[in-house]
């Protein structure tokens, strides 16, 4: 979930069924924003995670 090519894939689909549906531009500008922040929130949650299970396993050894 943290690929940046699994979020552009997203914001791509998600365009497209939106441009297919008659939404306007400035609408699918939003939702495509919104889509590439939530990507970047993700990564950024998981990447924090690894960090945190890395130094704590760094502890116990």
């Amino acid at each position: 979930m943290a690929s940046r090519k699994f979020w552009a894939l997203v914001a791509a689909l998600g365009t497209s069924v939106l441009v297919a549906g008659g939404a306007g531009a400035e609408t699918v500008t939003q939702i495509t924003g919104i889509i590439c922040v939530v990507g970047a929130v993700v990564a950024y949650i998981l990447a924090e995670a690894a960090v945190d299970k890395a130094r704590e396993q760094s502890k116990t050894e």
